[in-house]
């Protein structure tokens, strides 16, 4: 796999810094709640698509290929997962917000959102057959591809959070809401293309 490190480090770098749900959902936080507070949701994602890579690597795209309709079922809570968080976007830093919205995606959701984020099974499954090797060492051929692809979502998620922070730092309070609309209307947009 010696051979196979510096495209998978352009692919896990070009991946994660591509826009998609992870991206806007992270860029929304740190305009609506800062960098720090936004912290434990990019964490998350980080750690979420490397337990990603890991179980489908070891065999949960047998579990989906022998019954279809699990993929079906993760489209359709992804998409409202996915609404459900335009939601949140659209709603938080308005006047009279309830708590409940005012808040960052936490850790264990951020983690566990990989899992019905379709960008996200796009990439495991293309890298999971793109750099695992026949013969080769599966675990730790996967166990790899987790490491880089975390050590590329860091930096890349941080980049994206610190671009809300700055959107934020240059907005009005007015100009910040239609910002947030403007972030859950791509989210909603997302969701439409899974369908068409």
């Amino acid at each position: 796999m010696g051979d196979l490190i510096v495209p998978l480090v352009v692919f896990a770098v070009v991946g994660s810094l591509s826009p998609g749900p992870n991206n806007v959902l992270v860029t929304a936080s740190g305009t609506a709640f800062g960098f720090s507070r936004s912290v434990p949701q990019i964490v998350g994602v980080a750690i979420g698509f490397a337990a990603m890579v890991m179980a489908v690597g070891l065999g949960l795209t047998q579990v989906i290929a022998a019954y279809p309709e699990i993929h079906r079922w993760l489209r359709l809570v992804g998409a409202a997962y996915l609404i459900t968080l335009a939601a949140r976007i659209a709603l938080s830093g308005g006047p009279g917000t309830s708590p409940a919205l005012r808040r960052p995606l936490g850790f264990f959701e951020a983690a566990l959102f990989q899992w019905v984020n379709p960008k996200a099974w796009t990439l495991v499954l293309g890298v999971v057959a793109a750099f695992t090797t026949v013969g080769g060492n599966l675990t730790l051929e996967l166990a790899l591809i987790a490491l880089v692809f975390v050590l590329a979502i860091l930096p890349s998620l941080a980049l994206w959070c610190l671009f809300g922070v700055a959107i934020a730092r240059f907005l009005s309070s007015r100009a910040r809401r239609i910002a947030n609309l403007v972030l859950a209307g791509l989210v909603v947009a997302s969701v439409a293309m899974l369908f068409l």
